[in-house]
């Protein structure tokens, strides 16, 4: 089966552009994540996020340590984001996302790099950290479009996603793949600096589902279209795993993909919460995945064999 990305017939009928307005847009009172913050980022003003007018790139290339449906043979072309919309005290990635390790971008240079991925053989184009940045994603996806970009989109999120800037992106992005992070408004406060995150969360999986379904596999085994859902699993129960995998199997679907993952290690400022300040155990991890089963979830079999063995 041939599959075509999401964008290109929006692209074809001359509607991608009024999406790339109806995005920029946001940026003028910034709306473009849930936090609001109501600066002038077209002015470059910048909030919570600490990004302007101009994305912000750490890096960019082939990636081989991402889910297998997404990595395939050539990898899964990944462009990092600096900032984030969130402020995980454990972020593994904190130099990128917390201190700003990175360089500011036109859109013709966005543009120029998802064409590098494509010529690169990668199967999609990966936007990691992409909520607080997807208008200038979108400038710079109608560029790479206009020059040959056909490959399928993935929207790698913390999952604190908006409503508006999802709508804009309905029929744009193929693969979505946030995090479920917490269950808990008080642990997600404490822990990611951010109010109403399961409400939110779980409100912008419901979208993001509606808008590509389960998570499609071709016949070489590369994912296509869908929903693909992340859930770090942590120290003490404290991402809530057993509540979110009942979200995910009730109001979801059992069919979803997810993946359940065992990477936790204290980073950044987790040894400042006693909770927080140790490796996650081997057993923790099994009883989540046990969890994940008891909920009717089984569509987890190609990551957890190999993190297992590796705890």
């Amino acid at each position: 089966m041939n599959w075509m990305a999401a964008y290109l017939e929006l692209y074809h009928n001359g509607k991608l552009a009024e999406r790339v307005e109806a995005a920029r847009a946001l940026l003028k009172n910034c709306r473009v994540c849930p936090r609001h913050c109501g600066i002038n980022r077209l002015a470059d003003e910048t909030g919570k996020c600490h990004t302007g007018k101009l994305v912000v790139v750490s890096s960019y290339g082939p990636h081989f340590g991402e889910e297998a449906p997404l990595v395939g043979k050539y990898g899964s072309g990944t462009i990092f984001f600096t900032n984030c919309n969130l402020k995980c005290l454990f972020c593994q990635n904190y130099s990128i996302s917390q201190l700003g390790d990175g360089t500011e971008v036109t859109k013709e240079e966005l543009a120029r790099m998802m064409l590098a991925l494509q010529a690169r053989g990668c199967h999609n184009i990966n936007f990691v950290s992409p909520t607080h940045v997807v208008p200038q994603i979108l400038e710079g996806l109608e560029i790479a479009i206009n020059l040959g970009l056909r490959l399928p989109l993935v929207y790698n999120s913390g999952g604190y996603d908006s409503a508006k800037t999802l709508d804009i992106l309905d029929g744009i992005v193929d693969i979505y793949m946030p995090d479920m992070k917490y269950s808990d408004e008080k642990i997600a406060e404490e822990l990611s600096g951010i109010k109403n995150y399961p409400t939110i969360n779980q409100a912008a999986l419901t979208e993001m589902h509606r808008q590509v379904g389960d998570l499609q596999i071709d016949e070489d085994g590369i994912a296509v279209r869908g929903l693909l859902i992340r859930h770090l699993v942590l120290p003490h129960g404290l991402a809530g795993t057993k509540e979110i995998m009942k979200f995910i199997a009730e109001d979801i679907s059992l069919n979803s993909y997810v993946n359940v993952m065992a990477q936790y290690h204290p980073c950044y400022k987790a040894f400042q919460i006693p909770q927080l300040a140790r490796p996650l155990s081997k057993q923790e991890f099994l009883e989540a995945i046990e969890l994940a089963k008891r909920a009717g979830l089984n569509r987890m079999d190609r990551f957890y064999p190999a993190i297992v063995r590796a705890i």
